[in-house]
């Protein structure tokens, strides 16, 4: 069993096709706050999104690698699924609406395991969920001027992982990341973090369906959170012990990481929480204008010159 608490998730990775459709759906849609506008470190010829509450907070993050021709994938086992996003109870319907009048492609909301929610995919086909979440305290992103502050997203709920089988996957959750066992329903289980909350949760579903390809409509990685770099450490020092092959830290300016894949072959990230998106820029100015880590500022002509521009501001 693992001496580290985990704190919840951190965030969500995936990948998209066009930036700037991504951008309108996202923060013009869904109404998060793009926080901030930087670029692939590891390829650095694309962006990196991340889109958020008002200051980025863990459990709040999607972020997308949006690769222009990037080809469709397909969903399947060894992914994550469904990215599920809380709403205050009472606002499925207003959301049902929004997204119709947008012409987005999203389900009537159904209750399901005791939960409300809405399934919606975005424009490259991710799967997404909108939960009325209960006691859910977050305040979101106030700044899409056409979402009222009483239906605005509050952040991550849960992550779905679709797996061949079950127990490889649920033993790495529980002995190694500290999760606990929350409810199990034949094929599948849903485990939580911390108190158990909206952004917490993880849940995981067996099935006999292909295995998926990844590529634009998928999640390419789910991060957890550790509070500050020595966590982490002895997070990383534990999966080693353990056995799994563990990344050496990866520096993210915004938090550090490690990487490594769970049984089913999901990437698992372990981010800090610390320093934050205000660490390059005010606040009041996330996402507003490209953001390079140091060592790719000798590079920025370059770099800027190679992605498509953006614009930030809602058309209608």
């Amino acid at each position: 069993m693992s001496t580290v608490a985990p704190h919840g998730l951190h965030h969500v990775t995936a990948i998209a096709e066009d930036p700037q459709r991504n951008v309108d759906f996202y923060a013009h849609v869904l109404g998060l706050r793009l926080v901030k506008q930087t670029v692939n470190f590891d390829a650095p010829e694309t962006y990196h999104l991340y889109y958020g509450d008002a200051a980025g907070r863990p459990s709040s993050l999607l972020t997308f690698f949006p690769w222009p021709g990037v080809p469709p994938g397909r969903q399947g086992t060894g992914l994550a699924t469904v990215t599920s996003f809380s709403v205050p109870e009472g606002s499925l319907a207003w959301w049902q609406r929004r997204l119709a009048d947008r012409g987005a492609d999203a389900d009537a909301p159904r209750t399901r395991d005791g939960e409300d929610v809405l399934v919606l995919r975005d424009p490259d086909g991710m799967v997404l969920e909108l939960v009325a979440a209960p006691g859910d305290a977050r305040s979101g992103w106030d700044g899409e001027a056409s979402i009222p502050s009483e239906h605005a997203v509050r952040g991550l709920h849960a992550i779905t992982l679709s797996e061949r089988v079950l127990d490889a996957s649920a033993a790495m959750l529980t002995d190694l990341l500290g999760m606990r066992l929350r409810s199990e329903d034949g094929a599948s289980a849903r485990f939580a973090m911390a108190g158990g909350e909206s952004g917490t949760l993880v849940d995981v579903a067996a099935s006999p369906r292909d295995r998926g390809l990844q590529a634009g409509g998928t999640v390419h990685h789910v991060a957890f959170r550790a509070p500050d770099l020595a966590t982490m450490t002895r997070w990383q020092a534990e999966l080693l012990d353990s056995g799994i092959d563990v990344t050496d830290i990866r520096d993210r300016q915004y938090f550090k990481s490690i990487y490594f894949r769970e049984p089913g072959g999901v990437l698992f990230e372990i981010a800090t929480d610390e320093p934050g998106f205000a660490t390059d820029e005010p606040l009041l100015e996330l996402g507003r204008s490209l953001k390079l880590p140091p060592w790719l500022e000798p590079d920025r002509e370059q770099i800027a010159a190679a992605l498509p521009p953006l614009r930030l501001d809602a058309t209608g």
